[in-house]
This record gives C-alpha cells, sequence and structure tokens, in this order.
C-alpha cells in the first residue's frame, strides 16, 4: 500500500477534515460525550483500516447508528440515574455488538449486501449527497443553533434541516459567510484548474489549503465587529490540560451488567444495524471505486466487530464503514488502505497535540469541502442517467433518495429495496412465457406458448389469463424444454386447462426434453414423470 502513498497521503488529509466534524457532530447527536466520537473515528481509521479489505473504505461512527445509541444511552441513564454509568453500561453493548458481527463474519453473512438493486445503491449515495448538502447550508452562513444540523427534516414541533435552512438565510454571518464562499472558490478552482498545472497542485490538495486559509481569516479577523467569527461558529474539539486530563476522557464499559437481557437487545440491535449499512456502503464504495475493486464482505464484518470492541472497551461509539468518509476518499484520489490508516493516525495526533488549532477551523469551511463531496455523490447527470434507464430504475432510485432525505438512511434503503422486490415480481410476471401465433397472415388457429427457465406461483395470474383467452377450435403447443423448475401451483393449472381444452375443442401438444406428448391426459402425472421440471 505503500506504493500509492502519494496519492494517498493527500486524501486522507481531505478525509481528515471531513471525519473531524462528523465525528463530533455524531456524538453530540448520539448524547455521548464528543471524545467518544473522536476515538470511532482513531479506531475506524487505524484498527479498522489495518484489518479490512477494503482498498478505499474508510470506518467511523456513523449517523444512521445516532438515533439507537441516543436512545440506549438515556435508557441506561434513567435506570441507573447516572449519565457516567448510563454510558458505561452502553460501552458494554458495543462490545458485544463488535463479537456478535465477528460470528456473522465467521457464519459468511457478508453475502447479504449482495441482494440489494444497484438503483437503491445508487439511490442510496445520491440521497446521502443531498442530504450532505443540506445539513450543511446553515454552517455555510454561519447559523449553528444546533452545531451538526437538525436531524429531523419532518419534526412537527421546533427547528427541523429545512426550518434552519430559512432561518440561515435571513440570519446571515458575514465571516462565515465569506470565508466559505473563499474556500468554495479554492476548491472548484483547485481541482478544475490548479491541478492541471503542475506537481505542486497535486501533492497539496485544495481542502488543505482551504482550511489553512480559514484558520488565517479567523484569526486576522478575531478583533473586528463585521467580520468576526464567533466560537459557536468553529470546530469544537476537548483541550486537555495535561496527561491526567487526557486519560479522564476515555470510559470503560461496566461489564457487571454484560448478561442483562436489555443489553442483550442492545447489543444485537446495534450489531445488526451495523453490519447491514457496513455492507451497504461497501457495496456503494465498491461502484465508486475506479479500479473495481471487490471487497471481501466477510473479512469486512470481521474488521469491524474487532473495531467495535477496541472502541466500546475504551470508550467510543459504534463503527461502520461510512459512505460519506469512503467518498471523500475515493474523489479525493485515495488508492489503498493506507489513506484510511493515515487519516486515523491524524485525528490521534491532532487530538493529542494541537487541539487548540483544530479550534480556529471555521465549520462554513468544513461546510465547503463537505458541499464539493456531496454535489460529486448527488450529481444532476446521476438523475439524468437513472431517468433513461426506464421506471424499473428510476422509481427505486428516486424513492430511495426521498426516504433517506426525509426519514433516515436504513428506512429510505428499505424502501427502496421493497419498490425493487415489486420491480422483480412485475417482471417475473411478465416474462414466465412467451406466447406466438403462428404465421400471422394465417389464421390456422395453432399458439405455441413457451414457458420460462423457472416459473413459479408469481405467474399463476400471467399463464392463467393467457390460457383463459385461447379460443375455441385451437392448435395449441406448449414448450418447457427449456424450463428447468414449475411450481406446482403451474401444473395444477395446466391439469385445469386439459380438462377445460376437451371441452372448449383445443388440442394440445407439448414439447419437452424427452420428447412430444400429443394431448397429455394428465399434466401432473408427466410432471412427475419428468422431476427435472420440479425439483
Amino acid at each position: 500500500m505503500f506504493k500509492t502513498l502519494k496519492s494517498d497521503f493527500p486524501a486522507s488529509i481531505v478525509v481528515f477534515f471531513v471525519a473531524l466534524p462528523l465525528c463530533l457532530g455524531i456524538a453530540l447527536a448520539s448524547g455521548a460525550p464528543l471524545f467518544s466520537g473522536l476515538i470511532a473515528g482513531i479506531v475506524g481509521g487505524i484498527i479498522v483500516g489495518f484489518l479490512s479489505g477494503s482498498q478505499i473504505g474508510v470506518s467511523g461512527p456513523a449517523a444512521g447508528l445516532a438515533a439507537i445509541v441516543l436512545l440506549a444511552i438515556q435508557n441506561f441513564t434513567k435506570e441507573f440515574g447516572d449519565p457516567i454509568m448510563g454510558f458505561k453500561v452502553f460501552l458494554v453493548t458495543v462490545v458485544l455488538a463488535g463479537i456478535l458481527q465477528i460470528v456473522f463474519g465467521i457464519l459468511k453473512l457478508g453475502i447479504i449486501g449482495y441482494y440489494f438493486p444497484s438503483s437503491v445503491i445508487k439511490g442510496m449515495l445520491t440521497g446521502i449527497g443531498v442530504i450532505i448538502i443540506l445539513k450543511q447550508i446553515p454552517h455555510f452562513f454561519g447559523y449553528d443553533k444546533e452545531p451538526e444540523g437538525a436531524d429531523s427534516f419532518v419534526e412537527a414541533s421546533g427547528e427541523n434541516t429545512f426550518s434552519a435552512i430559512f432561518s440561515a438565510i435571513d440570519d446571515i454571518t458575514i465571516g462565515s459567510t465569506i470565508i466559505g464562499v473563499v474556500s468554495l472558490i479554492i476548491l472548484i478552482l483547485w481541482s478544475n484548474v490548479l491541478m492541471k498545472k503542475g506537481k505542486f497542485f497535486e501533492l497539496v490538495q485544495g481542502p488543505l489549503v482551504a482550511v489553512v486559509v480559514g484558520i488565517i481569516f479567523y484569526l486576522l479577523t478575531s478583533g473586528n465587529e463585521l467580520l468576526a467569527i464567533e466560537t459557536t461558529h468553529l470546530v469544537n474539539v476537548p483541550v486537555p490540560d495535561g496527561i491526567e486530563s487526557f486519560a479522564s476522557q476515555f470510559s470503560f464499559p461496566y461489564f457487571a451488567v454484560i448478561a442483562r437481557p436489555d443489553v442483550i437487545l442492545t447489543a444485537f440491535t446495534i450489531a445488526l444495524v451495523a453490519s447491514l449499512e457496513t455492507l451497504l456502503c461497501v457495496e456503494a464504495t465498491d461502484k465508486l471505486d475506479p479500479h473495481k475493486r471487490v471487497t471481501p464482505t466477510n473479512r469486512e464484518l470481521l474488521a469491524q466487530g474487532a473495531g467495535n470492541i477496541v472502541s466500546g472497551l475504551i470508550g467510543g461509539l459504534p463503527i461502520t464503514q461510512v459512505i460519506v468518509r469512503s467518498s471523500a476518499n475515493i474523489q479525493s484520489g485515495g488508492q489503498s488502505k493506507a489513506s484510511a490508516i493515515i487519516h486515523g493516525f491524524l485525528l490521534l495526533i491532532s487530538v493529542v497535540t494541537i487541539p487548540h488549532v483544530l479550534n480556529y477551523i471555521p465549520l462554513s469551511v468544513l461546510a465547503a469541502i463537505l458541499f464539493i463531496v456531496g454535489y460529486k455523490l448527488a450529481k444532476p447527470s446521476t438523475f439524468k442517467a437513472m431517468y433513461k434507464g426506464g421506471w424499473t430504475q428510476f422509481v427505486p432510485f428516486i424513492i430511495t433518495v426521498v426516504g433517506i432525505v426525509f426519514m433516515d438512511l436504513l428506512k429510505g434503503i428499505g424502501l427502496g429495496l421493497a419498490v425493487g422486490i415489486f420491480v422483480v415480481l412485475y417482471r417475473s410476471f411478465q416474462n414466465s412465457h412467451f406466447l406466438h401465433k403462428e404465421g400471422e397472415d394465417v389464421d390456422d388457429g395453432k399458439i405455441k406458448m413457451t414457458l420460462a427457465e423457472e416459473v413459479t406461483f408469481f405467474n399463476k395470474g400471467a399463464i392463467l389469463k393467457e390460457l383463459d383467452n385461447l379460443p375455441e377450435n385451437t392448435y395449441f403447443e406448449l414448450d418447457v424444454r427449456k424450463t428447468t423448475y414449475l411450481d406446482n401451483d403451474i401444473i395444477e393449472i395446466l391439469e385445469d386447462f386439459a380438462i377445460k381444452a376437451r371441452e372448449r375443442n383445443i388440442t394440445i401438444k407439448l414439447y419437452s426434453e424427452r420428447g412430444t406428448v400429443e394431448n397429455p391426459q394428465s399434466f401432473v402425472r408427466f410432471f412427475k414423470e419428468n422431476p427435472k421440471l420440479n425439483q
């Protein structure tokens, strides 16, 4: 992986700047200590990065688990009457979830991710891109009533994401907006113009330049009433006073509760959701990979499990592979797992050595970086391409996008998958057979039906309709030579049709691999004698 270090190191810097506010924001949204989000980011980068088979995937705390984590911490805190103890109990569930993920990997359950349609995966990527852009608009204009943007898009009362966007437009912070616009210009010029001018612009990435310019702008304008950026509009990393203060930020599980049913149930829920989110992100990341490498999914579950065990043992949030960081890694030129590992070390080093410097970074600069990431995930060309692919591609795609934006990641994927299954059933209904009338210009009453390779009970309606519509005095040929599976429900339909055919003077001729049968008296007997058709 060191052969591609010249590409991986600049990419790791971009991923670091993307991951830093996300680690803090997800911890805040989860009702957990901010430091727990940073621990999860560090473990996800270093531990999971080393163990994973993914070359460009990046792991860390995920927004998809925030609601589960928040509810668990609140319940444990309420029961034990102490937020510190409640969090320690929660850490037990993280460790157990990691153990369960290792079991999932040993049982080779990683194949589940391959059963999601491409349209749903693309919808997931696009939906996340839209969310990234919408969530960062308040930061871009310096409106930070909620530090990581409102989580809900449809909240009945209080502020939601859309109301936060309108409030941001009405309550613009001049300094944040100016440096946000400047950063956006730097990023666009860097990627579209300057990177083609020489090696220097390839080695020094635009996001790093934007962050440095943002820090300088903050320091230079700190005394200016008009342009000064308040601390609420800056990154907020915990700053320890010394070694003891730094060590006190770590928490450790309270294993005395490990056998409690509610702890085990919470652990299973986290393991299941984290594994599903990881597998979907793996599938999506592999689609984005320019080299089209395939991640070993069972190994990924093992790596994620190990990461969650370590994260839980030292006070971190649950970990999954995260599409936002992974896509930022790919779009920034990351080639191997070195990028993810280096980003983890950068998080660790920065938290230990320069937390006060990180706290000079305006959130509007990071918002500009995430705008670019979000746009690349949700390009208008993607919508256009999916629309051109027909309704069977576009409908699951757009429903997944809308579901993710207005609900959450898993619900949106669930809706898209449900529509995808409906499309499969509809196609199966359509493609169960091929009906052909011999000689369109010659009305000789000969009609041929060729059954598909596999015909199940889903196809009953279509086949029954065609058989009932056959006119009297028809010469009907049924071809099952390509059919390897025929459901008993279909055999019963054919049996009933044979009785009706005699009354309607319909002659039946059956073509099979065993030969031709004229007017089969019993389809049931024929297919029992030819078991290959209904194995």
